[in-house]
């Protein structure tokens, strides 16, 4: 009798607020295929999950495989995770996502082993295997996108503590009477300085009047406002949007410093998008920042790098997970 296709690929989803990516993988953590949808969280968990669905099928298609080619896929999920039911418990970025079994739904929709992991602590994954080959005993990942996450790697492993809810940095306090955050809370690191604060403070300076070359580039109602435009607006001399950026820069220093004095790790990685766009912007800001609020001696040969890996630490780091549970 001939044999079935083989099970030897990994796929990795990254799940986020406003996008669904997908990564086929070899073995070798090597990507082959991916595909993109936007999430589209307005239209409730099913559908979402769906769309999961239909973007893992295209990745597939796009790599010249069937699903039965793939061994598992693993995904990372925006927000609180019950990584042994395989259930968000909630996603503070995605519409009504409360108690959802997004590991059973997906494995009734794909009928292949699905593994749910917290989006920041996949992507903290896929930087340490794939990028840093595995290497530092002990890693920080920061990752600032629509919100900000992190991901902890403690004696080479991923390391999320009692609840398995360790590495909520966004929601590290920064500032006691700052502004509201999605969590509840006031003045949380991800209230500060994630790509959905800067905008916000971009828009209010330009209600209260500040000149930007923004509403030059797209209108007073600055609607399709990208990283990329702010980007184009420091590099064009824009002295406002310098200063926000600046500013984020500065919590975001502040809070490596804080998690250097907590963990002291050999690296801590920094990562998303707001970092890819912003890099040449906010590294050199983030670095000094954090020497000045460390203790002193905490840093001693301690490396702050921006991930190479980009948008796709989360996908790798689901096939890392994928692979690594897929039995």
């Amino acid at each position: 009798m001939a044999e079935g296709p083989k099970a030897d690929h990994y796929l990795g989803v990254d799940l986020g607020g406003t996008k669904i990516l997908t990564g086929v993988f070899k073995n070798s953590l090597e990507c082959i295929a991916s595909s993109k949808l936007s999430t589209k969280s307005q239209r409730g968990a099913e559908e979402v999950i769906e769309r999961i669905a239909r973007c893992v099928q295209d990745a597939v298609d796009e790599a010249d495989l069937s699903i039965k080619n793939v061994a598992g896929v693993g995904i990372g999920a925006p927000g609180a995770v019950d990584f042994a039911a395989g259930s968000v418990i909630f996603a503070p970025n995605l519409e009504g996502w409360k108690n959802i079994s997004l590991k059973k739904e997906l494995e009734k929709a794909l009928d292949v082993p699905v593994f749910v992991e917290n989006d920041c602590n996949i992507a903290a994954l896929g930087v340490h295997a794939a990028e840093l080959k595995g290497k530092p005993k002990h890693m920080v990942g920061i990752f600032v996108g629509t919100g900000i996450g992190g991901g902890l790697i403690l004696n080479g492993e991923l390391f999320s503590g009692f609840n398995h809810t360790a590495g909520e940095i966004g929601h590290m306090v920064l500032e006691i009477n700052g502004p509201k955050c999605g969590c509840g809370n006031k003045g949380c690191f991800e209230a500060l300085a994630s790509r959905t604060a800067i905008f916000q403070r971009i828009k209010e300076g330009v209600k209260d009047g500040q000149k930007t070359l923004l509403v030059d580039m797209l209108g007073d109602d600055l609607k399709d406002l990208r990283s990329g435009d702010i980007r184009k607006a420091i590099r064009r001399g824009d002295k406002f949007v310098d200063k926000i950026v600046e500013e984020a820069s500065e919590y975001i220093g502040i809070a490596t410093a804080n998690l250097i004095n907590i963990f002291n790790p050999e690296v801590v990685v920094l990562g998303g998008g707001v970092i890819e766009a912003l890099q040449d912007e906010m590294m050199g800001v983030i670095v000094e920042t954090a020497k000045d609020y460390a203790m002193p001696g905490t840093m001693r040969g301690v490396e702050i790098i921006a991930s190479k890996l980009g948008d796709n630490a989360g996908i790798t780091g689901g096939a890392v997970l994928a692979r690594k549970e897929a039995k």
